[in-house]
């Protein structure tokens, strides 16, 4: 049967074409007016979600700022940020964990925020990841408007906030920074914006290794759109015609390039990335290690896991049948991919999909068939509840994957 059609979403007042030519303040102001639902629909979830964590703290006599910025993951990049790269921890079993596993943007955010004000590195790094948060769903509020009008991209900005692992968008994490790079590089592919979509993409290269994603979304489009004019008989001057395209093509994976050549220069090793990324437990391994997970399991967990991923395989067949823009499509599954077929810790596999805000596509759309905002609104005000729950118990407990 051939796939069903994209859902019929209302777009009675369109998002402003790039082809508009007004002046920049009036662009801005059109755009903040457009997304101040969205924005204010996630700071709303991400508000409970800290109200929960602070009465829970506060109940049991914890911090809930330091549960926030300064455990795990948060204290790596902030010693980088203090003190630069050569920080290692020799492990019991003889292993090396070394500072170098960890991107540098972040870092040399919280650094530059705490020389120009008087927060802390701590402070620093919930400012850049609480406003990265907004900056993230502002993107990802444009990608959803874009393709099925404003209503559903304000429900797909609320449902990324109240994601399970979302209490982690709050924490001192690379989480918010680097699906805001996504999501805006993934909206200037879709408006031809390429070069601003390249720099963006090379900037989410200097924060996470799952930028991989992020530039085969790219170099993926761009290459069926060559070929697609080829075919077409457009053969001549083709690159010339599609310099911008080209050009954000090769700037993309210059920042996640950039970064594995420090790291080998460094370390006097072209590898020494790789090796870095192994000894954190970080290496690709086609799934293994997620099978043999799954396999040492008791068997109500081994059912409980397989049917997870059996509803993660349908969720990302809804994508792909919805036909998602190539981009935004290739994007989201590589990210899925990516997140399973590493050898890293079980439980950190949700956190590391998060950004992958096209799985949540679908779900929107059908929220938006229930055909009442008030239905929609008490369906995302549980899901808000839930995972503050979630997230505090989380917190509160052995701490985020």
């Amino acid at each position: 049967m051939p796939a069903a059609p994209p859902p019929q979403v209302s777009r009675s007042r369109p998002l402003p074409q790039p082809s508009e030519r007004r002046p920049l303040r009036g662009r801005v102001a059109a755009a903040l007016a457009a997304a101040a639902p969205a924005l204010g629909a996630y700071a709303a979830v991400r508000i409970v979600g800290l109200a929960v964590l602070w009465a829970a703290a506060a109940a049991g006599g914890k911090d809930a700022l330091h549960l926030l910025s300064e455990r795990w993951d948060s204290v790596w990049y902030q010693r980088v940020a203090e003190n630069g790269y050569g920080y290692t921890v020799t492990l019991p079993d003889g292993g090396v964990h070394s500072d170098l596993a960890f991107f540098p943007l972040l870092p040399a955010l919280e650094r530059g925020i705490a020389e120009v004000t008087p927060l802390g590195l701590a402070g620093a790094g919930l400012l850049v990841a609480w406003s990265a948060g907004l900056l993230a769903a502002g993107g990802i509020f444009a990608v959803g408007a874009r393709l099925y009008g404003r209503r559903a991209g304000v429900v797909l900005a609320t449902l990324w906030g109240v994601y399970p692992t979302a209490f982690v968008q709050s924490m001192a994490y690379t989480e918010t920074l680097f699906t805001a790079l996504a999501a805006w590089s993934l909206y200037a592919v879709l408006t031809r914006r390429w070069i601003v979509a390249g720099v963006l993409c090379a900037l989410a290269g200097l924060t996470r290794p799952s930028a991989a994603a992020l530039i085969a979304a790219l170099a993926i489009t761009a290459a069926v759109t060559l070929v697609r004019e080829y075919r077409s008989g457009a053969g001549d001057g083709i690159v010339r015609r599609n310099g911008r395209m080209v050009l954000g093509v090769v700037v993309a994976p210059l920042g996640w390039l950039a970064y594995v050549v420090f790291v080998a220069a460094r370390e006097g090793s072209p590898f020494a990335y790789f090796d870095v990324q192994a000894q954190w437990g970080n290496s690709i391994d086609g799934g293994a290690a997620l099978a043999s997970f799954i396999l040492g399991l008791p068997l109500p967990g081994m059912l409980g896991l397989c049917v997870a991923l059996a509803a993660l395989g349908w969720l990302v067949s809804l994508c792909v049948r919805q036909r998602q823009p190539l981009p935004v499509l290739v994007y989201g599954i590589a990210v899925v991919v990516i997140s399973l077929i590493g050898a890293g810790y079980f439980g950190s596999r949700p956190r590391l999909m998060m950004p992958a805000f096209p799985l949540l596509l679908p779900p929107a759309v059908a929220l938006l068939r229930l055909r009442s905002p008030a239905r929609t609104a008490t369906v995302l005000a549980v899901l808000a509840a839930a995972s503050a729950a979630y997230g505090a118990w989380t917190l509160l407990g052995s701490g985020p994957p």
